[in-house]
């Protein structure tokens, strides 16, 4: 055992030295720093998008224009807040949010209702005067120090009919005066500056003539162009054309409102009303089963583990596989071998490498810890919230032991493939049936969440390869104790038989040269008659 330490020791300080490990300690923490600044720094670098509209039966301008207003205005009011919190000489405090306490929200049912922010509080915040009334009432209120208050950029922007062009030529004209600049081989000119040309919205004139109504025959595929046309060539961006179809709708419906004798405003008054709705949860005790963030959170956190679960194995155990081609090719295993056991050799190597992995995965959560305590602001409480969550639900020491008993699994199969092989090009040609079966986690990880006790989950969890990742999914879902227990003697014994088949394997091919064996080879070998 002595001399699988020292082997162990010498892989890991081996391991440890290199270039990759240490990118790949850092890499993590410098992803995180990043996603804290990420969006503000991609909203800066985003381009502004420059649109010509072209309302020819005068309905639809201004309600598109008051849309688009509103979509800045909205953008304002969010960085407001954020201003206030960062500068207030309260340091911006505020109560500590209890996830356990916060009802658990639908993001599609908020979003269809509030429309993604609180319009009571943003019609406020411009009949109020806007961005200079409000900044003018919390000055009292910030430190001396306070920056001054950065309006975001406006994420569209109206342009003019570019030069030479007609706003009452027929529509057909008008797109295809405007090709060459959609296409940006020519630029339009905005408060004396060239820009590109973003996008074209053509209304003809007889817009009302083709409305399609409820019983009417509905337009084919293709030819919504007969009527609102929307032009860009950038086909991935499509926020101002879903925001000018938004508002365009809006418009046409308050004016069926008005046609019909009804009040809009009622309508919408009675479309925001509605009726409390509570989900609860049967397995909380009595007076606490409203489901609260922090039940969420308990549900669909291991999705994130079993992406970590898998990156991890698979990372480490190519990492061990690349370390025994290696040293096989060079040699360096006929020196070793002289010194211990091949068995000895095999249990040193699959642990040292599995302390570099465990190393790297505990810098990470180091890090992630640090980033939390020093990082301020309110992503840093929520992400800190959520990590308290993670600690209370004994997701972390389920982490921690699917991790090792999945290394082992995976590891004891990768060397047996390394001690077969003399490169990498021929460890690949063997690895396809493990990456086939590896991949398969990945698929079903979405839906593993959903029905955790279901079928398909129960009966990946008795398939050995895949219990590490499946009962990983399941863990929040409190499975039957049968299958906590069952399948994890089931992961245990098969890691056993696959690490002594592994032994094997590894005691006579790890000296072999040569083209890799036959199956039938390495199965006289298992039996002991090879």
């Amino acid at each position: 055992m002595r001399y699988a330490f020292l082997v162990a020791w010498r892989e890991y300080a081996e391991n440890v030295k290199t270039k990759g490990f240490w990118i790949g300690i850092f890499i993590f923490p410098f992803l995180i720093l990043i996603s804290f600044s990420a969006g503000g720094w991609l909203e800066k670098t985003k381009p502004v998008r420059y649109f010509v509209l072209v309302d020819q039966s005068g309905d639809f301008e201004a309600p598109i224009e008051s849309a688009l207003e509103r979509l800045h205005q909205r953008e304002v009011f969010k960085a407001f807040g954020s201003y206030m919190r960062a500068h207030a000489k309260n340091g911006g405090a505020r109560a500590d949010i209890d996830l356990e306490q916060v009802p658990a929200i639908d993001p599609e049912e908020a979003l269809a209702k509030w429309g993604g922010d609180n319009p009571e509080l943003l019609e406020r915040f411009i009949e109020d005067g806007g961005l200079e009334a409000a900044l003018a009432q919390v000055q009292p209120l910030l430190v001396e120090d306070a920056p001054e208050f950065q309006e975001p950029r406006r994420p569209f922007q109206r342009a003019p009919l570019p030069a030479g062009i007609r706003a009452d030529a027929p529509p057909a004209e008008l797109a295809e005066a405007l090709r060459p600049y959609l296409r940006g081989e020519e630029s339009i000119e905005v408060d004396g500056e060239s820009a590109e040309l973003f996008g074209a919205v053509l209304i003809p004139a007889d817009i009302e003539e083709r409305v399609v109504r409820p019983g009417g025959v509905p337009p084919l595929p293709g030819s919504e162009k007969l009527g609102i046309q929307y032009w860009s060539s950038n086909l991935a961006d499509e926020d101002l054309k879903d925001e000018i179809q938004d508002a365009a709708d809006g418009e046409l419906r308050r004016r069926e409102y008005v046609a019909r004798g009804v009040d809009a405003d009622s309508v919408q008054e009675v479309q925001k009303t509605h009726l409390p709705f509570a989900a609860l949860n049967p397995k909380k005790e009595a007076g606490e089963e409203a489901v609260s963030m922090a039940d969420v959170i308990r549900q669909w956190a291991p999705m994130g583990f079993v992406y970590v679960l898998w990156i991890g194995i698979f990372t480490i155990a190519q990492m061990l596989l690349n370390n025994t081609i290696e040293e096989k090719s060079n040699r360096i295993i006929e020196v070793l071998l002289s010194s211990v056991t091949p068995g000895e050799l095999m249990m040193g190597t699959l642990f040292g490498i599995a302390a570099v992995g465990l190393t790297m995965i505990g810098a990470w959560v180091a890090s992630l810890l640090l980033i939390l305590e020093v990082k301020a602001g309110p992503e840093a409480e929520v992400a800190s919230e959520l990590l308290k969550v993670l600690k209370s639900s004994g997701l972390l020491p389920a982490f921690a032991m699917y991790f090792f008993l999945g290394y082992l699994l995976y590891a004891g199969a990768f060397l047996a493939i390394g001690s077969l092989c003399n490169t990498l090009k021929e460890a690949q040609n063997m690895m396809g049936p493990i990456m086939v079966v590896m991949i398969v986690p990945l698929f079903t990880m979405n839906f593993i969440p959903k029905d955790p006790n279901g079928t398909l989950a129960t009966v990946l969890s008795w398939i050995p390869p895949y219990t590490p990742f499946v009962m990983m999914n399941r863990a929040a879902a409190d499975p039957p104790f049968v299958d906590r227990v069952g399948t994890l003697v089931l992961l245990v014994v098969t890691t056993a038989a696959v690490l002594w088949l592994s032994g094997k394997i590894f005691r006579i091919g790890i000296l072999r040269t040569g083209q890799p064996p036959k199956l039938l080879e390495i199965v006289r070998w298992v039996r002991g008659t090879g």
